[in-house]
């Protein structure tokens, strides 16, 4: 490792990720962009307004959607921890929002898969997302989805790998 690296991955090591993995291992490489990364991610992941249950949902909505083993494996007990449900986490694998969830949860989702596959989204789901999360949280909920498309991207390029789990309901590969 390079001395920048290093330092790079000293950090990781002291910070509340406590140690180099997933897209930190690709970014390793290039510890000028791990430097400019890692602080928004960390922002998002632990700062952030969102409730810890949105969070959670919208993250494994873009592992889905970008076929991330790496993120889902990571962020489906978080979620569960946080509230989702598992009727919820299952049809997001399925690729569906679920119905009669709560309503922030819904939408939150609506908002992720349009996002991701629209790149925009309608006056009327801006409206309620902005009518549930606010001003500061339509742009955090923004933010945090490019995010980690981004690092989901960066992860599939580099062929970062996880653990399967049968439990979470996923087996290598998620298509």
């Amino acid at each position: 490792m390079t001395e920048d690296q290093r330092q790079c991955a000293d950090a990781l090591i002291r910070g509340p990720r406590k140690g180099v993995v997933g897209p930190f291992i690709p970014l390793l490489q290039t510890p000028r962009l791990l430097n400019l990364m890692e602080p928004l991610g960390a922002e998002l992941r632990f700062h952030g307004r969102l409730e810890d249950r949105i969070r959670e949902l919208v993250v494994l909505a873009v592992a889905r959607h970008t076929s991330n083993q790496f993120e889902w494996t990571v962020h489906v007990p978080l979620a569960v921890e946080a509230g989702v449900s598992r009727n919820t986490i299952s049809a997001v694998l399925e690729r569906r929002v679920p119905a009669g969830g709560p309503e922030d949860e819904s939408l939150a989702l609506e908002f992720a898969n349009t996002l991701m596959s629209d790149h925009a989204v309608p006056d009327s789901l801006y409206d309620g997302v902005h009518a549930t999360f606010g001003d500061e949280g339509t742009v955090e909920l923004s933010a945090l989805i490019g995010y980690f498309v981004t690092v989901c991207w960066i992860m599939n390029v580099a062929r970062t790998h996880s653990e399967e789990d049968p439990e979470l309901g996923i087996v290598r590969p998620l298509a």
